[in-house]
């Protein structure tokens, strides 16, 4: 019986919370900084103007206010983002952040 690998993604999340401004500029180009927010169109819809779709630059929470979609991390965010499940968009950020990503 194989053993599955446990992810640790309280450990990727605080990884990469220190460098998310420039996680977004290469995910979600073209925002702007509003506080303690990264205001950007959501480029997984038709959204036609800045304002509705926001990033917590310091807890990495997320909201599309105009569609409901959210997150609480920059895991979600990820996995929101690029169509992925939680645990590769885990195991892609670690990778990219040369992190290890669990067990």
């Amino acid at each position: 019986m194989s053993k599955r690998a446990v992810i640790d993604f309280v450990a990727i999340n605080s990884a990469a919370l220190p460098v998310l401004p420039s996680l977004l500029d290469r995910w979600v180009p073209g925002g702007r900084i509003e506080g303690r927010e990264y205001v950007v169109r959501n480029p997984t819809r038709n959204d036609r103007s800045v304002g509705s779709f926001r990033i917590n630059l310091t807890t990495g929470r997320w909201a599309d206010f105009a569609t409901g979609d959210a997150g609480g991390d920059v895991v979600a965010l990820a996995a929101y983002l690029h169509k992925l499940s939680q645990s590769e968009a885990a195991k892609r950020i670690a990778a990219m952040l040369g992190v290890a990503h669990g067990t």
